[in-house]
């Protein structure tokens, strides 16, 4: 005897009777919305700055003034707000400081990633694989303290260390290996893996927590199994340990390269010099130095809206492409 089972349809919830219930999340959601509504989404409408011949004591949304007349004449006038198009945008483009600063953000960038992004997963790694929880709590602080140090500390720390002349490095080197002052802060090759070493060793701690994070949701019977089968210490890290952390990997991968015309302003600021300027100067200290000491702030402003639609490009490049290779992307 057939029986028919019949399926039981869920009963539609109505919008009043949802909202009695679930209120309150939307009530505690209300300060986040508020908070980026406020202090992110308004202040992007002043970009328009971009496409402005702006003038801080007309603002921004200065329509102009009578003495405006640069869509006849095709002359900025001083102390007008008036539209330019892509004027700013034109002259950074023509600049070759500009193309220059985008050569050594690209470089240093590619830098940090090869070098410091395998940095914090070794290490990872290497700390799981401790049998002393004490010393690897006090390895694990040690090793995360430094990024708390702001560059300026940073920069004062490499100046005592790497000086030709009473830096410590060189002093034991001379002294002791017999080997002649390198000048690690005024040779651009030696500058550039000075400044990438200093970061690797501030952020590796740091990057470090998220993935012991990551190791620490790996199922332990998974572990257990691969001992029964005679598994060693490598396969387990092989087979088990790195694919559990993949998609944080991923991820983390992703918005590296999303990053990768962006720079921070203080690590190439305080670190950099005259003697190494062809190789230091990167968007954000040009962006400071054009916009801040030159008040250019239009021409400044049209050089950030390019870096951020470039960035935003890699970032979904870098998104798609993981999915391609079947990972789950961040969106």
């Amino acid at each position: 005897m057939a029986y028919k089972q019949e399926l039981i349809k869920p009963q539609k919830v109505g919008f009043i009777s949802y909202f009695k219930r679930s209120w309150m999340l939307y009530l505690m959601l209300l300060l986040p919305v508020a908070f980026f509504l406020v202090f992110r989404y308004v202040p992007m409408t002043n970009i328009i700055i971009a496409f402005k011949n702006y003038n801080m004591f007309h603002g921004v949304w200065a329509s102009g003034v009578s003495t405006c007349n640069y869509a006849e004449t095709g002359i900025h006038t001083t102390g007008c707000s008036h539209w330019v198009g892509f004027d700013w945008f034109q002259r950074a483009f023509a600049s070759r400081d500009f193309w220059l600063a985008i050569r050594n953000t690209l470089w240093l960038n590619f830098l940090d990633l090869a070098v410091g992004f395998p940095a914090p997963i070794i290490l990872a790694l290497l700390l799981n694989e401790l049998i002393f929880k004490r010393f690897k709590k006090f390895t694990q602080t040690v090793i995360y303290l430094p990024h708390f140090l702001s560059w300026i500390i940073i920069s004062s720390m490499a100046t005592r260390l790497l000086a030709p002349t009473t830096g410590i490095v060189n002093l034991f080197m001379v002294e002791n290996l017999g080997i002649g002052p390198i000048d690690f802060l005024m040779s651009k090759p030696n500058w550039i893996a000075t400044y990438i070493t200093f970061g690797v060793w501030k952020e590796m701690g740091w990057g470090t927590i998220i993935y012991l994070a990551a190791i620490t949701g790996i199922n332990p019977e998974l572990y257990e199994a691969a001992e029964v089968d005679g598994a060693g210490r490598w396969r387990k890290l092989w087979h088990i340990t790195l694919p559990g952390i993949r998609a944080t990997i991923v991820v983390l991968l992703i918005m590296n390269i999303g990053r990768i015309l962006g720079i921070e302003f203080d690590r190439p600021f305080v670190m950099g010099n005259t003697m190494v300027r062809e190789v230091a100067d990167v968007l954000s200290t040009l962006v400071y130095r054009w916009g801040i000491r030159s008040f250019q702030f239009s021409l400044t402003a049209a050089i950030g809206l390019f870096q951020s639609v470039i960035c935003v490009i890699f970032l979904i490049a870098a998104n798609n492409m993981a999915k391609k290779f079947g990972e789950r992307g961040i969106w």
